[in-house]
């Protein structure tokens, strides 16, 4: 490979070679000017790594206005230093380029973890923010590349939907934490951002309520929809876990509800005492269905459950005429009559499978009910007196 003095002027006057020639620089050893037939002329730099002694070349860009002579040997000074201490500059740039996007990182996230250690709908939640929300943003971003900045600008952008911008954050966080343990980078950019305020939903229905909405389930023609409706309010279960739920959960004799692990949010097994009036649901329900199904609510398909009650529950409410009221408040429903019952906050966080007691507390001032009720009749008696 002939060799000479690289600079400025020799590169300009150098004529178009009949093949594709590499001149070295006799100043800087490793940095060339590469010339093709076609007068194309590109930078490069060849050196040895020194951990294993192979040979590299790489191209740092072409001759012309956007890399002059002087920024060309400046850059290849910095790489070259590099290659002297062990770097390799050849590997480095490869690496980037295979560097993981988010999308890669949503992938293997939702099939590693999501898929075989989270619930159904946990599952189905995730991949909506991802589809709708986090992909569009970052999905063609290397996960190297996504700073805090970046995150907490994004987050804010979902203020108008501050719950939903909270679960995206924690579902980001979840997902750059993994990406650390898989060693696509160092740090967690998610981590630190505050949360928007969330309110607390505290909505539950008063007795009348309550009838109207019994009434309201009596008329419906989908009764099979209006029994799981039923079930849920006489266990305060979650609906997902009413419409999973197969006979081999039930021990009727017993009056118990075995929940497995995999279909309740705490993912452990339950033990959930049941009313007779539930007893006395279920069998009907058995009777009324025969042995088709292993599950106590099967879908169009024998072998699956019903997964969705909204346009029912939709009707269902228009029909009682109950406003702002979800599927999900039955269960404070179920809590509020029994804690204005006089049942102790304990009790009830037991039987709605609350591992937290402060979860039960937003039921509390409920529990002063009973004891006003039986103060009042102490002044009862005062006043006959």
């Amino acid at each position: 490979m002939p060799k000479l003095r690289l600079s400025k002027s020799a590169v300009d006057k150098m004529p178009d070679p009949k093949s594709e020639t590499v001149y070295w620089d006799e100043a800087l050893p490793g940095f060339g000017l590469r010339l093709k037939p076609n007068g194309t002329k590109s930078y490069v730099i060849q050196y040895r790594t020194r951990a294993t002694g192979r040979s590299r070349r790489k191209t740092l860009g072409q001759h012309g206005p956007l890399m002059s002579f002087n920024q060309a040997k400046a850059l290849a000074t910095g790489l070259l230093s590099d290659v002297m201490r062990g770097g390799d500059p050849v590997a480095d740039a490869t690496a980037i380029r295979r560097a993981p996007t988010l999308a890669d990182l949503a992938k293997q996230y939702y099939e590693i973890h999501a898929l075989p250690k989270k619930r159904q709908k946990s599952v189905a939640n995730d991949r909506s923010m991802l589809d709708r929300l986090i992909l569009p943003r970052f999905g063609k971003l290397k996960v190297v590349d996504i700073d805090h900045r970046a995150i907490q600008t994004f987050h804010n952008s979902l203020k108008a939907t501050p719950y939903q911008a909270n679960r995206v954050l924690s579902l980001l966080s979840k997902m750059f934490e993994l990406s650390i343990n898989w060693g696509m980078r160092h740090d967690n950019p998610a981590k630190g951002i505050e949360r928007f305020h969330e309110e607390k939903r505290h909505r539950w229905l008063s007795v009348e309520e309550l009838n109207r909405l019994g009434a309201a389930l009596d008329r419906h023609p989908n009764q099979k929809a209006a029994n799981a409706i039923r079930l849920q309010l006489l266990t305060g279960s979650r609906i997902g876990e009413v419409l999973s739920s197969q006979w081999s959960d039930f021990d009727l004799d017993r009056g118990v509800w075995i929940k497995p692990s995999h279909h309740t949010k705490q993912k452990r097994t339950e033990h959930l005492p049941l009313a007779k009036s539930a007893v006395a649901l279920i069998k009907s329900i058995q009777d009324a269905q025969g042995n088709g199904s292993l599950f106590v609510f099967p879908g169009r398909s024998k072998t699956k459950h019903i997964v969705d009650l909204k346009k029912f529950w939709r009707s269902v409410l228009v029909d009682a005429e109950i406003q702002n009221y979800r599927i999900h408040d039955n269960r404070h429903t179920h809590a509020s009559q029994l804690v204005s019952s006089g049942m102790s906050l304990a009790v009830v966080g037991r039987l709605l499978g609350h591992t937290n007691p402060l979860t039960t507390q937003r039921y509390a001032h409920l529990a002063d009910e009973p004891l006003r009720a039986a103060a009042e009749v102490m002044a009862g008696k005062m006043n006959k007196g």
